[in-house]
């Protein structure tokens, strides 16, 4: 499967490189090839390609600060019928939620990006817990919502390969709860200084 992951950073870095471990073909699409993410990138032997490409792979990958996100889906070649996977949280510069309650980041980027399969997932715990989720005693859960069953069948195996439990979390509008819950794992990361290599998982009985 062919992976364009938009954005080059840890977020985007960590799921390239499992994703690549795994046996895909993982390009970055980037609005400015010539920067230093971009070339580190090159460095790991991954092929750079322009932000208007991402839409020519099997899946695309949204991976950037929440104040970019606009300006480069406008960028991005169009993008109906894809599968647009969204990793974004909604965070102000204090790291606080910029919208929540009644809309969230996953439904605004569908409106953005008009006819997208959009599924929203890889938001809730840290880059660091993306690229290691094998070295957890259990395996940690990741929460797949969206509208699109198929869709959400491909990034919930995407999920399985990184060694997740992948959890399906119903339709795209559930990222109005799956937003928060980053936003807990944020703050006890930062604010309660838990650090950042814990996750969630579920346990069952």
């Amino acid at each position: 499967m062919k992976i364009a992951i938009i954005g080059a950073g840890n977020v985007g870095s960590a799921l390239g490189g499992g994703w690549r471990t795994a046996g895909h073909e993982v390009v970055y699409a980037l609005r400015d090839r010539t920067s230093d993410s971009a070339r580190s990138m090159a460095d790991e032997g991954f092929q750079v390609v322009p932000l208007d490409t991402a839409s020519d792979a099997d899946v695309t990958v949204l991976s950037l600060p929440w104040a970019a996100v606009e300006a480069a889906l406008k960028e991005v070649g169009p993008l109906s019928g894809s599968i647009l996977v969204d990793t974004t949280n909604p965070l102000t510069p204090s790291l606080d939620l910029a919208i929540g309650f009644d809309r969230s980041a996953g439904e605004q980027i569908a409106s953005l990006a008009k006819g997208a399969r959009v599924v929203k997932a890889f938001n809730t715990t840290g880059a660091d817990n993306m690229a290691a989720a094998r070295d957890f005693p259990s395996r940690p859960m990741m929460p797949v919502a969206g509208d699109d069953a198929e869709a959400k069948r491909v990034v919930s195996r995407l999920a399985e390969e990184l060694g997740f439990e992948a959890i399906d979390a119903g339709p795209l509008a559930a990222s109005r709860l799956l937003e928060p819950l980053a936003m807990f794992w944020i703050k006890q990361a930062n604010i309660q200084k838990m650090g950042r290599d814990f996750a969630f998982s579920v346990v069952r009985r």
